[in-house]
């Protein structure tokens, strides 16, 4: 797959300039169930056209760059995650776009000679929500509009689930309450976050569950705190786990709100520190909670062991 960086106003080279395109256009956080019925589209036209597919994204998120969000932006799939996910999609091209303020000025008319017909591209799909341009002023009927039979346009309705859009806002919303076989569901695959393994405060080793400490990628979406069944690819393969997410009350002053993510892996003895490993979510088993002291303690993660080993015996 290939993966074409852009700036507005953006440079292509002469190779870049010789394909058309069936291109689904979207910022696709989440790449959900709802995302992929816009790309399979895209991909689906290609082929009676006989072009090549592409998705277009955007980065960073609009709202950084437009200013009306003060805190810290999540991503369900930060770039590099999503772009795998587009790989494995069987995508042909993906343009990123640099979101910047001067990309945010562009009229929906600049938007499409510079995004769409200078891209060479012969079909546009999109969901029908879509909007594109300053101010968003631009929609998929504007994309009609404009189009002059340059290239064709399909719109995508909504997807629902129990008569509900599926929507990252939905997604986000599980995601905070640690409903991740909700999340599976909407994603069409387990949550997963990417991190490395790094040193922690090592406890886990003394009280018989050694762990290990994960950085996750900056700006990662992280699910709600408590206890999890999760999985881990480490070095290509993946092992059963039980993951906490959280400020470890037992041990830390409640004013430390460094939050962390450790994972004891089943059956598993390798050292593994400076790995680069992925966390895959499947269920919350219970919410953080502090004890009164280390046997008590260790008597919970021994059923919360048996737990995730029970789920994962059940999934399979």
């Amino acid at each position: 797959m290939n993966v074409i960086h852009l700036k507005y106003p953006h440079q292509l080279n002469e190779g870049e300039k010789t394909s058309s395109y069936s291109l689904a256009v979207g910022f696709f956080d989440g790449v959900h169930r709802g995302h992929q019925a816009v790309i399979q589209s895209a991909i689906q036209k290609a082929k009676e056209l006989d072009v090549k597919s592409a998705v277009m994204t955007f980065d960073p998120h609009p709202s950084i760059v437009l200013g009306g969000r003060k805190e810290k932006v999540f991503y369900i799939t930060p770039l590099q995650q999503k772009i795998n996910i587009l790989q494995e999609l069987g995508v042909d091209t993906v343009f990123v776009v640099q979101f910047t303020s001067d990309f945010a000025k562009l009229t929906p008319e600049q938007f499409i000679n510079f995004f769409i017909r200078e891209l060479n591209v012969v079909h546009v799909t999109a969901g029908f929500d879509f909007s594109f341009g300053a101010f968003g002023k631009g929609s998929m009927e504007t994309m009609k509009e404009l189009s002059n039979g340059d290239y064709g346009v399909t719109v995508v309705d909504k997807l629902t689930d129990d008569e509900e859009k599926i929507s990252s806002t939905r997604i986000r919303k599980s995601l905070q309450e640690g409903n991740m076989e909700e999340v599976h569901n909407l994603l069409g695959r387990p949550f997963e976050v990417p991190g490395l393994v790094v040193h922690g405060d090592k406890r886990g080793r003394t009280i018989g569950f050694p762990t290990a400490n994960i950085q996750s990628q900056e700006g990662s979406f992280i699910p709600a705190t408590g206890v999890y069944a999760v999985r881990i690819k480490v070095q290509g393969e993946w092992y059963d786990g039980v993951c906490n997410v959280g400020y470890k009350p037992t041990f830390k002053n409640p004013e430390d709100k460094q939050l962390s993510i450790e994972v004891h892996i089943l059956d598993f003895g390798k050292n593994i520190y400076g790995e680069e490993v992925v966390v895959g979510w499947f269920k919350r088993i219970r919410s953080e909670q502090k004890f009164d002291g280390i046997e008590s303690l260790k008597a919970q993660i021994e059923k919360d062991k048996q737990e995730a080993i029970k789920y994962f015996q059940s999934y399979n």
